[in-house]
């Protein structure tokens, strides 16, 4: 059976993880979750690293809600940075789920860019195991999570 891992932190303020769990009940079967939480996004690397040599995971979701401040960025950019280095190094995919607080104007459209967003990776994660041909079809569309979609350029 497949296993899904997801990473997500206390620093969030939004239940990322939850959400895509969700997400994932509602999507498919033949999988199990595996969650593993941490204080903030630095310590992100470690746990989705921990999901594939603890766990057995097949793949890891990595859930972050950065600050607007500019130290947060900061510390955005470290995590990604360790996630790739954990992908080069197990040769499996972490599906980065970051909302930075500053990407909305209010508390409402960050809580609905939040669960958008989870949401989508969530389906992303499923299809990259499951049905990674929908994943080719959707080349070049212009997709986003989040946000509404751009489309591709004519």
């Amino acid at each position: 059976m497949k296993r899904i891992g997801i990473a997500d932190t206390t620093f969030a303020r939004v239940d990322m993880g939850g959400l895509a769990i969700d997400e994932l009940k509602a999507t498919g079967t033949g999988f199990k979750i595996e969650r593993y939480t941490v204080p903030g996004v630095k310590d992100l690397p470690v746990a989705c690293k921990k999901l594939f040599a603890e766990h057995e995971c097949d793949i890891v979701m990595a859930f972050g809600m950065p600050g607007k401040e500019p130290i947060d960025k900061v510390c955005a950019h470290e995590a990604s940075q360790g996630l790739i280095q954990v992908q080069l190094a197990t040769s499996k995919h972490i599906i980065e789920v970051f909302v930075h607080e500053d990407e909305a104007k209010s508390e409402k459209e960050l809580a609905w860019l939040a669960e958008r967003r989870s949401r989508e990776h969530a389906v992303n994660a499923y299809d990259l195991i499951f049905r990674p041909e929908k994943l080719t079809k959707n080349a070049g569309k212009g997709f986003r999570q989040g946000f509404a979609d751009v489309g591709p350029i004519q």
